[in-house]
């Protein structure tokens, strides 16, 4: 219920709201709303209650927690359901326990802390209690499975969007899944899938930020940031995952109605990469040469020096200028 009272006050946030409302619209008591309000206040909402007007929201909490999730995403034509923990090993892995017990598209997983988080190839993701954002995606589009890798680009972009409209930062894509400000990393993306012999059950992306971090272990100072770090002020994390998840519905809808193409100036207006020379890492070898971009079906394109253009699906990327 508690989820039900904020988003209320937050869709009427500039104006009161009678309690007697409140309870006609939830089927519950006065007694209950009121009970639900201070409930609220001792979690940091400031709400004011004046006589025969009613309640109204000021200022929101800071805290992750569900109610204040679940009131973020009213309006969400795509996702639904928020699955919040104060601390959880990896929200990947809570994400496809959901997916194995039946649970729909639509689902935001989201952590306050990762005990074991993980990044692209399985190395270590750094998740501080009360200072990142830790969540992941449940979605089963109607795609080929060999699409699926695009999807880390619709993320990107969505991501890079967000945060960009609620920071004024100035935000770059690394190929395929980092996001980094001023050359240092901000946030990573991981996409999973879960695929029967003949269609895509499921895939699950996983979004770790970097928010109000003010420091970083002695290794990672020299590679990684947060949006405290760039801009000195504090971030309400609730607030960004909305702005995150809305930027995301639409991207994705639009990309399962027109396909990649459409997602592609978008990836390729915000890349660090292009006209950069890289090295670009592979499995079995190395290839060097300047970004020309992605093609229709997001997979990056490298000219070498002999004018060969190399088709990059999977790699690590080194920029060399």
């Amino acid at each position: 219920m508690k989820g039900k009272v904020l988003t209320l006050l937050r869709e009427n946030e500039h104006t009161f709201l009678s309690g007697e409302k409140i309870s006609r619209e939830l089927n519950c008591s006065r007694t209950a709303v009121w009970k639900q309000i201070n409930s609220l206040r001792n979690e940091g909402f400031d709400i004011v209650a004046t006589q025969n007007k009613g309640y109204q929201l000021i200022k929101g909490g800071r805290d992750l927690s569900e109610h204040n999730l679940i009131s973020r995403i009213k309006g969400n034509g795509l996702f639904h359901k928020v699955v919040y923990y104060p601390s959880v090993s990896s929200t990947q892995t809570i994400a496809n326990q959901l997916v194995n017990e039946g649970d729909s598209e639509g689902i935001v997983v989201v952590a306050d802390e990762q005990t074991d988080g993980k990044g692209r190839l399985g190395r270590p993701w750094q998740s501080q209690k009360q200072s990142g954002i830790s969540m992941s995606l449940v979605l089963k589009p109607d795609i080929d499975f060999r699409q699926a890798p695009q999807l880390t680009l619709v993320s990107a972009v969505a991501v890079t969007r967000a945060l960009r409209e609620r920071t004024g930062l100035s935000i770059d894509i690394k190929w395929p899944n980092d996001l980094l400000v001023n050359g240092k990393k901000l946030a990573g993306i991981l996409t999973e899938m879960q695929v029967d012999p003949d269609r895509i059950q499921s895939v699950i992306i996983g979004i770790g930020i970097n928010v109000n971090h003010d420091n970083f272990p002695d290794e990672l100072t020299s590679i990684a940031t947060s949006l405290k770090v760039e801009s000195g002020e504090e971030f309400d994390r609730a607030d960004l995952i909305g702005e995150i998840l809305r930027e995301f519905s639409w991207l994705y809808e639009t990309y399962l109605s027109k396909g990649f193409s459409f997602i592609k100036p978008l990836w390729e207006a915000h890349s660090l990469s292009i006209g950069k020379v890289i090295t670009a890492r592979r499995a079995r070898d190395s290839v060097e040469g300047e970004v020309i971009g992605i093609n229709d079906e997001g997979v990056l394109l490298l000219k070498d020096n002999q004018g060969e253009t190399h088709h990059i699906y999977s790699a690590d990327i080194d920029i060399k200028s």
